[in-house]
């Protein structure tokens, strides 16, 4: 489904919205309920990625097809390693099958784990035999995808002797494996996280709890991005949110105060009020820990005119598209200024915005989303807009409601 965004109404916004749960959080939370069936998940992400972890670890087939979903391929790589008995071929769709999942077999394999690659070397779809893993000491790159890092983490307390991973250099997006050891200790397993070594110990069990997923900040972004282009005095009330987040992305509070953006938190909301015009000056900023928000971000800085440079981007190349070249080319389609490298993105200030321009989303949701604000400052297409299901069922539906005029093309 391809389609035209336009606002035709005053850019003055005053809305309620509330977000589904947290996606990282939902599944971190779903592998730990199959291997602690004490666990109840409410307000769980309606996304296609979760939705397709549901079905996973639902399903007894030996094949199992987990789409474009990227968290479900690699924590379920570590979740069926340690499935005693049980064989199962774990694959995804052709861009799945193009993203890198060796460094995670490699560190699976050093602890016991049986895997093997079914076509390319270092790529799914992957046969795992489960076993029982009694080694409890791995290393692995500390600058690597988090989900690699947080995938050993969910498991590690099943292990007969626990786990410790030592983590070698720099290490990045620490948000997201806190947040699985935050997860993991407030249902009641011991863990540890000093200098370079994280270390979970065994629990055979744990009490019967029910756990609340806070909404997603990663989906909050593309609010922040509408109430930074809209008139000064907009404000949009967003739950379900709290304060102290376990999600890297709340970062956005902060950041988006160059933008003019007041965040108030009240209980279980946030209310994010445009309080005055955006700096002018250039942003800099290293994302390292919260590279997801990248896109929002960029989109933001040239739609008001602002110049940016983006850093600690390294792990965009390996997201459902290389999401660097993807900003570059479609951004560049709109009248930008932009390069990119390996790890960062530099948009110099722009005056015009091209109108019309079709964005191609490259199946990644992140692109329709955070190129759909654009529409408070020129007409947009969006191609392929239905791909926002990956993790944000309701997304159009929001847009409309915030006042953006949707047609079908």
């Amino acid at each position: 489904m391809d389609i035209l965004l336009n606002v035709l109404q005053n850019k003055k916004i005053n809305e309620n919205i509330t977000i589904s749960g947290s996606k990282s959080e939902s599944n971190r939370l779903l592998i730990l309920q199959k291997l602690f069936p004490e666990i109840t998940i409410e307000n769980l992400s309606d996304s296609d990625d979760s939705i397709h972890m549901q079905h996973a670890l639902s399903t007894s087939d030996e094949l199992v097809n987990i789409g474009h979903a990227g968290t479900a391929m690699r924590f379920l790589t570590s979740y069926f390693a340690v499935k005693e008995g049980r064989e199962t071929v774990l694959t995804g769709s052709d861009r799945m099958q193009n993203r890198p999942i060796e460094i995670l077999v490699n560190a699976l394999k050093d602890i016991g784990a049986n895997i093997t690659y079914e076509a390319k070397e270092g790529y799914p779809p992957i046969r795992i035999k489960g076993t029982k893993i009694t080694k409890n000491k791995v290393q692995i790159n500390g600058n690597v995808s988090s989900q690699y890092i947080s995938s050993l983490l969910l498991i590690a307390s099943k292990l007969v002797n626990g786990l410790e991973i030592e983590l070698i250099g720099e290490i990045t997006s620490v948000p997201y494996i806190e947040m699985t050891l935050s997860l993991l200790n407030q249902l009641g397993i011991e863990t540890s996280f000093k200098e370079n070594i994280l270390k979970v110990f065994p629990k055979k069990s744990i009490k019967k709890q029910t756990v609340v997923v806070e909404s997603d900040w990663s989906s909050a972004s593309y609010f922040y991005s509408i109430i930074a282009l809209a008139d000064v005095n907009s404000e949009i009330n967003l739950s379900a949110y709290k304060q102290e987040s376990l999600q890297g992305d709340s970062c956005l509070a902060e950041i988006y105060k160059h933008f003019g953006i007041q965040t108030t938190f009240g209980e279980n909301a946030i209310n994010l009020k445009k309080v005055k015009k955006s700096s002018k000056e250039t942003l800099e900023i290293d994302l390292k820990n919260a590279p997801d928000i990248a896109q929002t971000i960029a989109v933001t800085c040239f739609a008001e005119g602002i110049a940016c440079n983006l850093t600690g981007l390294h792990t965009l190349k390996i997201k459902e598209t290389d999401r660097l070249v993807a900003l570059h080319d479609e951004l560049s389609k709109l009248g930008a200024t932009i390069s990119v490298t390996d790890v960062s993105l530099h948009l110099e200030k722009s005056l015009v915005i091209n109108k019309n321009v079709a964005i191609k989303t490259y199946n990644d949701h992140r692109m329709a989303m955070a190129f759909a604000p654009l529409a408070f400052k020129v007409p947009i297409q969006i191609l392929n807009a239905e791909v926002v299901t990956k993790s944000y069922q309701k997304f159009w539906d929001d847009m409309q409601q915030i006042g953006i005029k949707i047609d079908k093309l």
